[in-house]
């Protein structure tokens, strides 16, 4: 066994590997996603599959704990020179939407493959039914572009190009989708050559002791975290704003137990999987990758210092029912299942907020919508696929500090891109770009501030889709007296006579001189808003970040031509105090007014209603049940079965229980 000296220097070596994967795929990509947003990984995975290292200052961050042995293992032979290939969700279970790519190519030494080195990068558009290949408004696999089960995509060092072809003649923007895979390979290639590096140093025994070894490592990192979180089952919900377009909402839960080191995540009483694209496949994995990044961040938060590799998956077991939302059933569409995943770790971070309120922050935004314009570019009458910018909102305030400004916290990796090359790139002007005035939660600690963006566009029919729009209805929530946070919206036009609120619309098509304005949701606030400092609130006045008037109403403050007025603002305070609640979470009106109908036990019998119904009539009974729900499910089920004759027979006991 080694020691954790020689673990430690190993770690930074296969780090170091991956951050130069990484900086080549970077410097080497042709979409603007890729280059600029940065939705991309990297990684070295050891003989089976599992991840031993990710960069840290390039790439998404969500899969530190991913695993390719599925993957892996569809594929017969390996030889020097392979690369495999798949975007398909239900092959392997390690792509999760048609649109990630990944690939991965075995290192050999001596014969005997030692490692693989990995990565995905988000394809602009893999065909299907939308530009970008993505909308909440698919309800099936095959409308989500084309899918590639595991393959070689490269024999001996010699791209299949038929395989290329394939896909090149599905895709919007061909050229886009082979110079990023190309810059893949080539990233791929330069971890096989460090990895060749490290095996000349240490030697091969050392290195393949050192992957166990740091897998182990990581593992008694986390498990040490877990024996510092008190004993219990802490039981949590969040919602998104729409099951489907225009529909009801997506409710996750989450029964969080400790014991000792280990933790169990029970996600049963989740929503049953979805008639639209906002399902996440995780193929019954009890430690599969999209449902464990909330736990990833939870734990880098609390031990910075951790390694971050599949060992930190280990002490947890994670429950998610066949045919629900977080565990769908194919042929369901998944391309949006990145809503559900930020939805995901807000559920996560709140059942860790019960747990060790003390050392969580409140709701990040949870909101990171992609805006891809498809259009004709005027100057050159050819027809441009590129992606605008995320935008990400606030995080949630911090136990010392406030939220994170526009950076959208969990959501962070994906990087902003300049407007002037967005500008050069696509027939689009902007018009606005920056932070939302009053959009983070009031608290002690102000939660992180929303991004605004508006643009114009030129050409008729131009086509924007904006994936992961939500938190338009269901704020960001605040912590120990804090205040949620304000919500996020889409229009065209606004303030004119012509304008159109588009709320959580993830698709819309705008004509010459219309200008689209999307703002995020901002950071949810932690601790009361009465106890944060008058000169902080005067600054955060001074600096736009708060309007004099949510200075009053929110934090009691009382300017007077731009000063604090002591006296003032300390009877004002001590007035709202006596008025305040001060519950464990603070959630906004919206949600409020909707757990007034639906409360825990009415999605308690609504769950027991569905699980007892065929897979196929679930998400159609959900849908039929709030349509009637007048306070009591029993009832609207009643309804529902008079309506529809040929609805399933089923035993209603357990559900009236």
């Amino acid at each position: 066994m080694l020691d954790k000296v020689t673990l430690q220097i190993l770690a930074n070596h296969t780090r170091a590997a991956a951050e130069n994967m990484a900086h080549t795929l970077y410097r080497t990509a042709h979409s603007t996603f890729v280059k600029e947003t940065e939705d991309f990984t990297v990684m070295i995975l050891d003989p089976q599959g599992r991840t031993i290292a990710v960069p840290m200052d390039l790439g998404a961050t969500w899969h530190v704990g991913i695993t390719y042995d599925g993957a892996i293992g569809m594929i017969d032979d390996y030889r020097p020179g392979d690369i495999g290939f798949t975007n398909d969700p239900y092959s392997g279970f390690v792509a999760t939407h048609a649109p990630d790519a990944h690939l991965w190519m075995p290192v050999f030494h001596e014969g005997e493959i030692v490692c693989y080195a990995a990565g995905h990068i988000h394809n602009t558009d893999m065909g299907g039914a939308v530009a970008a290949s993505l909308s909440r408004s698919l309800t099936e696999i095959h409308q989500e572009g084309i899918r590639f089960p595991p393959m070689k995509l490269v024999n001996e060092g010699v791209m299949d190009e038929q395989v290329m072809r394939i896909m090149t003649a599905n895709v919007r923007k061909p050229d886009l989708n082979i110079g990023d895979t190309k810059a893949l390979i080539g990233a791929l290639k330069t971890g096989a050559k460090k990895v060749e590096g490290m095996i000349a140093k240490f030697g091969a025994e050392k290195f393949r002791q050192g992957l166990d070894g740091m897998l182990d490592y990581a593992e008694a990192q986390a498990r040490e975290i877990l024996a510092s979180v008190p004993d219990g089952t802490y039981t949590f919900c969040d919602y998104a704003d729409e099951d489907s377009q225009d529909g009801n909402p997506v409710r996750l839960k989450l029964a969080l137990t400790i014991r000792g080191e280990e933790a169990v995540l029970d996600f049963t009483g989740s929503d049953p999987q979805l008639a639209s694209s906002l399902n996440v496949p995780t193929g019954s994995d009890p430690r599969h990758t999209l449902l464990m990044v909330g736990v990833y961040y939870v734990l880098y938060t609390l031990n910075p210092k951790i390694l971050l590799n599949t060992g930190l998956t280990r002490p947890f077991t994670c429950i998610a029912p066949e045919g629900s939302v977080l565990n769908p059933v194919f042929p369901a569409a998944v391309g949006m299942r990145s809503l559900t995943c930020a939805r995901l770790r807000s559920l996560i971070f709140g059942a860790f907020g019960l747990a060790i309120p003390e050392r969580m922050p409140a709701a990040p935004a949870g909101s990171s919508s992609i805006v891809n314009v498809m259009t004709t570019d005027e100057r050159t009458r050819k027809s441009v696929i590129a992606a605008i910018n995320p935008v990400v909102g606030g995080g949630g305030g911090m136990p010392h500090r406030d939220g994170s400004n526009g950076s959208g916290a969990d959501a962070a990796y994906l990087k902003n891109t300049p407007i002037e090359i967005t500008e050069t790139e696509t027939p689009v002007r902007f018009e606005r770009y920056g932070l939302l005035q009053d959009s983070g939660g009031a608290g002690r600690w102000r939660g992180g501030l929303a991004t605004a963006m508006e643009f114009r566009v030129f050409t008729p029919g131009t086509r924007i889709t904006a994936r992961n729009r939500d938190r338009s209805i269901f704020r960001p929530w605040g912590i120990l007296g804090g205040r949620a946070a304000g919500p996020s919206d889409m229009m065209i036009n606004p303030g004119r006579a012509n304008e159109v609120a588009l709320g959580n619309t993830d698709i819309a098509v705008l004509q010459p001189g219309d200008v689209l304005h999307i703002h995020s949701a901002g950071g949810g606030g932690r601790g009361s808003p009465l106890e944060r400092e008058a000169w902080r609130v005067q600054l955060d006045v001074e600096r736009g970040y708060v309007s004099e008037a949510a200075a009053l109403a929110e934090y009691g403050v009382v300017l007077a031509e731009g000063a604090v007025d002591e006296a003032a603002t300390a009877a004002r305070r001590r007035a709202m105090a006596a008025e305040a609640g001060q519950g464990h979470f603070h959630f906004g009106p919206e949600r409020e007014a909707y757990e007034a109908v639906w409360t825990p036990a009415a999605y308690d019998q609504l769950t027991a209603v569905l699980d007892a119904l065929p897979l196929h009539w679930r998400f159609f009974a959900k849908t039929e049940i709030f349509r009637r729900m007048q306070g009591d499910v029993l009832a609207a089920l009643d309804a529902v079965r008079e309506d529809f004759p040929d609805f399933p027979d089923i035993r209603l006991a357990e559900a009236a229980e």
